[in-house]
């Protein structure tokens, strides 16, 4: 199916790996300009190739940028619009915060998860959103997690600010809905990246396993019997930023295998 974004400019967040240079590769296999950053500068090496190499024809750049740097943001977005064009995608991807409870939350882990997570995507969205209203069409995609709709154990900080930035996009799609611009959530469940790994390993240390017994565990709990790969997660961002998903807008899409029991 023709998704109907050849030509399309896409800016791509924590793109050097894992769900974000999944979705980078997809959109540019649909014809997509796509810029991919991140705070590794190796995304100036490998991922752009990926992404080069999975569209033909298509332009694609890479910017190192530490996306809990306001100035940064700001700098990024003016050096896609001046390389690709106007931003007309945004996926807004940030990794997450680490792993813990209350109690092992500082204030200084606080502000670094509002930072990271809720920040840097209501920033990203503030400098595409006047070009997405002057041409009349815009697609913003949030990579958040399944815990919009069932809090994850031992992950505070995430639970906590992930809330905030579906909460902040429900309401900025009802804003911008009359400009044909769509702001949506994917809640990933489990998916292999080296961020299931990292927390798989830290439950598997609290139990005393191993982080392959605690992968194993996680499947289990999924009624398909395995997690997510990057690819099938990328496809779900890649729809919503389609043509055909234009009446789509402010809904958290769940893209867990069933794991998620909450209605």
């Amino acid at each position: 199916m023709d998704l109907g974004i050849r030509g399309k400019t896409a800016l791509v967040g924590a793109a050097a790996g894992g769900l974000g240079l999944a979705t980078a590769e997809r959109l540019a296999m649909e014809g997509c300009d796509v810029a991919i950053c991140d705070v590794n500068p190796e995304v100036h090496q490998g991922p752009l190739e990926k992404v080069v190499g999975a569209g033909a024809g298509t332009r694609a750049a890479a910017f190192t940028v530490d996306l809990k740097d306001d100035a940064a943001i700001d700098q990024l977005v003016a050096d896609v619009q001046s390389q690709l064009g106007s931003v007309d995608i945004l996926v807004t991807n940030s990794g997450g915060p680490p792993p813990g409870t209350f109690e092992t939350a500082t204030d200084d882990l606080w502000l670094h998860a509002f930072e990271l997570t809720f920040l840097s995507a209501v920033r990203m969205i503030r400098q595409v959103l006047p070009d997405m209203k002057k041409a009349g069409w815009g697609r913003i995609v949030n990579f958040a997690s399944r815990a919009l709709k069932e809090p994850i154990p031992n992950l505070m900080l995430s639970n906590a600010v992930r809330l905030a930035v579906a909460g902040m996009a429900k309401t900025l799609a009802g804003e911008v809905a009359i400009h044909g611009i769509t702001v949506n959530n994917i809640g990933p469940g489990p998916t292999m990246t080296d961020r299931a790994v990292q927390l798989a390993g830290a439950r598997a240390e609290k139990k005393g396993v191993t982080t392959d017994e605690e992968l194993a565990v996680a499947a289990g709990r999924i009624p398909r019997g395995r997690l997510a790969t990057p690819e099938e997660q990328a496809a779900v961002a890649a729809f919503l930023a389609s043509q055909q998903a234009g009446h789509i807008t402010g809904v958290s899409l769940l893209v867990d295998g069933g794991e998620t029991r909450a209605l």
